[in-house]
């Protein structure tokens, strides 16, 4: 094995995974800590930026601490559309995290119903409190510390990339995917619109500099650190993961399966405008070339497993529930809706809720822990059937943690009608460290990287097209009954 070695980050949701890779992009060890949560209203999704800072410098400190060989970049993918404020002189967070599932920001985005249409035109998304924009301005608005900071000089907002860049040491900046994601910036322009901004009321100085996904991004540094890391990739939890499961061409589609479930098929260079509720994005910019995805978001896919498990005591936690739907061969009619955080594409209904449908005194806890599995297939399935409308997909690489069950893999081949591939890495954090060996110049081209990162299960589809007909014109009559699509 090379003694050159590859540092990918992935800051995502509820943790934090780091993981060294050798330059042929095989993991050699990992190290990850958890983040925690917090609900502090209805609707509000919180965490602390000095604990996500901590389990960041921690996880990379553990794996520093005995590295077998020389860290020559380090790439780091963060979790998309959270947001906070921090003071430019200290560092210290002024605001919670804003995680991208919070839904406090809708009062902002009633307000401006009227603009609606132009906004969307400009940045492409549609008006859902999910994305950046509208939680950065609810933050302006309510926080007396983010006001004073203002008004004092001293602001700084941004998504969890551009905080952890800004305090380790590399500079106050994020990239091109990231910023696609913040409905603060045009598609095709370079760094954030300034008629966005000043429509959301954020002034423009206080965002970071919109730089290259991949390059040199400067130094990251921590006293608990033996080395400095030189910062070579940087991008979107989503974008990380579509390049790590060598979706690097046009026509490729993946779903990643964490909290919720994210659907991105790469389109080429160039800008997409896509149907049926998806969302144009940018995938990654190199040496200034801008490369586009269309996306689509199930907002609630583990995070209903964790639910279950933790506030129904249905299992002992979301793998034991995966197991016990197995025990079931049906789900007895029982039907879910995974809608925790409300519905995303293809519908974006953010007050959505979570549906539980069918349910009588013969139910068994298999049953339900089944249909929630069938919910989450079917729900990605709805985003498959709009993506469908742009590319013809003939295959979906899949990854992430849900995927590791077999029954996940066989419901969502059945649903979508074709294969799914699965990779032996997690692809998100191949993804971070596929950018910084394309950044540090270790590989040439993620295609390249894509080639070395090879599939290792494939599941074909054992249902026919009759049997998928009427499944999902019968899970389609129960989304229509659980929340007004029209």
């Amino acid at each position: 094995m090379s003694d050159r070695l590859i540092l990918g980050v992935d800051e995502g949701t509820t943790g934090v995974k780091a993981v060294l890779f050798d330059e042929r992009l095989r993991p050699v060890r990992e190290a990850r800590r958890d983040k925690v949560q917090r609900y502090p209203q209805p609707g509000w999704v919180e965490q602390d930026g000095e604990e996500v800072l901590t389990a960041v410098v921690e996880a990379i400190a553990e794996l520093l601490a005995d590295a077998p060989g020389e860290v020559v970049a380090c790439g780091l993918d963060h979790q998309g559309e959270s947001v906070l404020a921090w003071d430019a002189e200290t560092g210290a967070p002024l605001s919670p995290v804003v995680v991208w599932q919070d839904k406090r920001s809708q009062e902002v985005l009633d307000r401006m119903a009227d603009q609606e249409s132009e906004i969307q035109a400009l940045s492409g998304l549609p008006f859902d409190p999910y994305f950046s924009a509208a939680k950065l301005a609810w933050l302006l608005e309510h926080s007396e510390d983010v006001q004073k900071a203002r008004d004092d000089g001293r602001l700084r907002m941004g998504t969890v990339d551009s905080f952890l860049c800004d305090r380790l040491g590399a500079g106050f900046a994020t990239d091109a995917s990231t910023a696609s994601r913040t409905q603060l910036h045009t598609l095709g322009t370079p760094g954030f619109d300034p008629s966005l901004c000043k429509r959301f009321g954020i002034p423009l100085d206080v965002l970071p500099e919109v730089r290259d996904t991949v390059g040199d991004l400067g130094t990251l540094h921590h006293d608990s650190w033996p080395v400095e890391l030189s910062l070579c990739g940087r991008a979107v939890d989503q974008q990380a993961a579509l390049a790590g499961a060598g979706c690097v061409v046009p026509g490729r589609v993946k779903a990643t399966y964490g909290t919720g479930v994210f659907i991105l098929g790469h389109v080429g260079d160039e800008i997409p405008r896509p149907a049926g509720g998806l969302l144009p994005t940018v995938a990654w910019s190199i040496g200034g070339h801008v490369e586009y995805a269309i996306d689509g978001g199930v907002f609630t896919a583990g995070a209903v497993l964790e639910w279950l498990s933790r506030e129904l005591g249905l299992a002992d936690d979301p793998a034991a529930l995966s197991r016990l739907a197995r025990e079931a061969d049906d789900s007895g009619g029982v039907r879910l809706l995974p809608a925790l955080a409300g519905a995303g594409a293809p519908w974006w209904k953010p007050d959505a809720r979570l549906v539980l449908a069918g349910v009588h005194g013969g139910t068994t806890r298999a049953q339900v822990a089944r249909a929630t599995l069938e919910g989450i297939a079917w729900r990605v399935a709805d985003v498959v059937t709009a993506i469908r409308e742009t590319i013809d997909v003939d295959t979906l690489r899949v990854d992430g943690g849900l995927t590791n069950e077999p029954l996940m893999l066989q419901l969502q081949a059945d649903t979508i009608g074709v294969a799914v591939e699965a990779g032996g890495a997690d692809a998100t954090v191949a993804g971070a460290a596929a950018f910084a060996a394309v950044g540090a110049g270790i590989l040439e081209s993620l295609l390249e990287a894509a080639e070395l990162l090879p599939v290792d299960r494939r599941v074909e589809p054992e249902r026919d097209a009759a049997w998928r007909d009427a499944e999902r014109a019968r899970w389609r009559a129960f989304v229509e009954a659980a929340v007004e699509l029209r």
